[in-house]
């Protein structure tokens, strides 16, 4: 690994970080896939089925260029993916089951923890010259989950009660999942 003169004890080299990245991207969206496959399993016949159908369709886009940085860069893909099978599913349809705007309100507080997670990821990135077309696919990325958290926001999903304590909870084991999809 070569050091830069700021390294320090515990600092991640580049192609280490880049598989993190690489690996805690595709099981969240993989775990996005689920969530919004979930909402559709109630919401089918409902207003928003055609919304959540077009942010699957991009969630699902996603997570094929994931699956190719996978193979291509040999990244081992987090072990916790059937966890995230049967949760996001879980998500998506228990908030769903709630009602439409409950499960806008869920995509909200899943899209704001994602932006902040891709934000985060651009930022690193501008330190590793080489991986300008890994930035651009991040922030492509990026824009459509905030197109999905604005397409919550307009839907209602602030307008249900108890909206902070829900978005809270998603928000916090979002967070979760990130952290440990980084290592496992």
């Amino acid at each position: 690994m070569k050091k830069s003169k700021n390294w320090l004890p515990g600092d991640v080299d580049e192609k280490h970080a880049i598989e993190s990245m690489i690996r805690v991207d595709h099981a969240g969206e993989y775990g996005a896939v689920r969530i919004y496959e979930g909402q559709l399993a109630v919401l089918r016949k409902q207003n928003v089925a055609q919304l959540i159908e077009h942010m699957l369709d991009q969630e699902r886009d996603h997570l094929s260029k994931f699956n190719e940085q996978i193979v291509t860069r040999r990244v081992r893909p987090s072990a916790l993916l059937p966890l995230w099978h049967i949760f996001g599913f879980a998500l998506g349809a228990g908030t769903a089951i709630l009602g439409e705007k409950v499960a806008m309100a869920c995509t909200v507080a899943v899209e704001e923890v994602i932006d902040e997670h891709y934000a985060e990821q651009i930022e690193t990135l501008k330190n590793y010259p080489n991986e300008k077309d890994l930035k651009k696919m991040f922030q492509i990325f990026r824009d459509q989950e905030l197109e999905h958290r604005d397409t919550g926001l307009s839907e209602g999903a602030g307008q249900i009660r108890g909206y902070s304590g829900l978005s809270n909870i998603v928000k916090a084991t979002s967070r979760v999942a990130i952290w440990l999809s980084k290592r496992i």
